[in-house]
């Protein structure tokens, strides 16, 4: 019975122990033996005194390691939290200590880049480096450990009994007010929702997904949870260029593919020689919606390939997709909810809506994941009782409530219409323009500054700066844009920045961004015209 993160690789295990689990550059590693490894780094965890729910951060790229440890965190009754490689050592400190990680597994490349801020990691007891088994010991702050030290040093470790309910994960994702915020994810989340993957996917053994998201993604996470489901081979790799991926479908004979929309555009202008492409069985799209021309391009790249169009949040572990039998007819459609969900279109009265009229997603099931950690406000927003509910019911089912307005055709199909709030959607990442804000102010060269998003046919969105400089200063772009690129990720830089002597404020002294939005959009059309 598969109950927990660590029993999807042990049930491939006992299946089929020889079979390939992972592969990485020029190494394999089969079922048998990254059960074995799994095993060796949750004792390993326990013999440094690693307890029930003590949170386990990873911070490497896609390698064998970063599974090992994000498994065998479970395995150990600990919580991993995976955290984007792309983040700048101030973010990467906030989520270690909104957190409180007590244990850190990353590179000895990303160690130097946090030196400054790891002192300021109050509860971060151990940082075990995967490429240094011999690290040198620094005089002050958290010990560092080697990775094979500590996988040696648990022989004999008892571990604790874990079951579907206890927390696996939890998973950073910006939020609309802020900083990011950890989705917490039940193993029961994540195993259910890996079933309810492979099954619309049709894993199978045979299988050879192709692991290009982020590991922080979830989507990226479930290429692995969905894959080991099935007992499929995973495929990890940290691209460069998009024709290194071409290079590596041909030399693994990839069978699966999952990417975001800028990924797709990028994948759909090379050259794909057929003995790139005959392996492949499906191409799945998320994080946004995929251009007709893309989709066209891809299903002409992969003609025995069935499209599958996605959507998925966080906070639900996926959500949608659409029939590759629907990708035709409907290629606009986030089609229906997946197994093991009820995908609902809620109006603001809380009543259901019909065909074509927009509402807000509501999703409920196993998938809704426990909430936001240590952010009782902003769960109670997005995490409240599904509706249509009985009236006796003394403990009400909780949904999610995604933000997310879509409206429903007549056969049920699902379409995105746009968001509640002022998230942005860019390169399939979810982008506060509050945390941006912050970061400008922090500049001290702005006295007001307003983040938006801005329709792009690849990106989604792209993130454009609306700014007051401040008083006696010229525009002080490429300054501020220098300040903006040491402070946060590629994706979150923006394409453009407006200045102006004044912005706009409504009624309640608030900065108006739906008129600066406006205003915006006029001078964009004026310029073309």
């Amino acid at each position: 019975m598969i109950e927990t993160l660590a029993d999807l690789i042990q049930h491939s295990a006992d299946r089929s122990p020889d079979s390939m689990a992972i592969c990485h550059k020029s190494e394999s590693t089969s079922y048998a033996d990254l059960y074995g490894a799994t095993k060796a780094f949750a004792a390993g965890l326990a013999s440094l005194g690693i307890k029930r729910n003590d949170r386990i951060a990873v911070l490497t790229g896609k390698q064998p390691e970063a599974v090992i440890a994000m498994f065998g965190a479970g395995l150990a009754g600990a919580v991993f939290v995976p955290i984007n490689t792309l983040f700048k050592p101030a973010q990467v400190a906030y989520i270690l200590n909104n957190c409180d990680v007590r244990v850190l597994v990353t590179t000895q490349a990303k160690l130097n880049e946090l030196a400054p801020v790891t002192g300021q990691c109050s509860s971060l007891d151990k940082i075990i480096i995967i490429d240094n088994n011999d690290p040198p010991s620094p005089e002050s702050g958290p010990e560092v450990l080697g990775w094979h030290p500590v996988c040696q040093s648990g022989k004999g470790a008892s571990l604790p009994r874990v079951i579907c309910s206890d927390i696996a994960a939890i998973m950073y994702t910006s939020g609309s007010t802020g900083l990011p915020k950890g989705v917490v994810l039940s193993h029961a989340n994540m195993t259910i929702g890996a079933q309810s993957v492979a099954h619309y996917l049709e894993n199978s053994p045979e299988d050879r997904i192709l692991a290009v998201l982020p590991l922080s993604f979830d989507a990226g996470l479930s290429q692995l949870t969905t894959g080991f489901w099935a007992g499929s081979c995973i495929v990890l790799h940290d691209y460069l260029l998009a024709r290194d991926i071409v290079r590596i479908v041909e030399q693994e004979q990839v069978t699966g593919i999952t990417g975001v929309p800028p990924l797709w555009m990028q994948l759909a202008d090379q050259k794909w020689p057929e003995s790139s492409t005959d392996s492949v069985r499906y191409f799945a799209n998320t994080g946004g919606k995929m251009p007709r021309e893309t989709l066209a391009q891809l299903c002409r790249i992969f003609p025995k390939a069935k499209p599958y169009l996605m959507y998925g949040l966080t906070e639900a572990f996926r959500s949608t997709y659409l029939p590759p039998a629907e990708a035709d007819r409907r290629p606009d459609s986030m089609g229906k909810a997946i197994p093991n969900a009820e995908v609902m279109v809620v109006a603001e009265d809380g009543s259901i809506c019909g065909p074509g009229q927009v509402g807000e997603l509501v999703h409920r099931g196993p998938l809704v994941s426990l909430g936001y950690w240590n952010d009782p406000e902003r769960t109670a927003v997005r995490f409240r009782p599904a509706p249509g509910q009985l009236p006796g019911l003394t403990n009400p089912e909780i949904a999610v409530w995604s933000g997310d307005r879509v409206k429903m055709d007549a056969e049920g199909f699902l379409y995105f219409v746009g968001r509640l709030d002022d998230m942005i959607k860019t390169s399939g990442y979810r982008v506060s323009p509050a945390e941006i804000e912050e970061v400008v102010y922090d500049s001290g060269l702005v006295s007001e500054v307003v983040a938006l998003g801005i329709p792009h046919e690849q990106l989604g969105q792209v993130i454009v700066l609306v700014a007051k400089p401040k008083i006696d200063r010229a525009a002080p772009t490429e300054a501020l844009m220098a300040h903006i690129r040491t402070q946060v990720p590629n994706y979150m830089i923006p394409e453009a920045i407006h200045w102006q002597d004044t912005l706009p404020r409504n009624a309640n002294g608030k900065l108006d961004r739906k008129a600066i939005t406006a205003a915006l959009d006029d001078d964009s059309r004026e310029q073309t015209t």
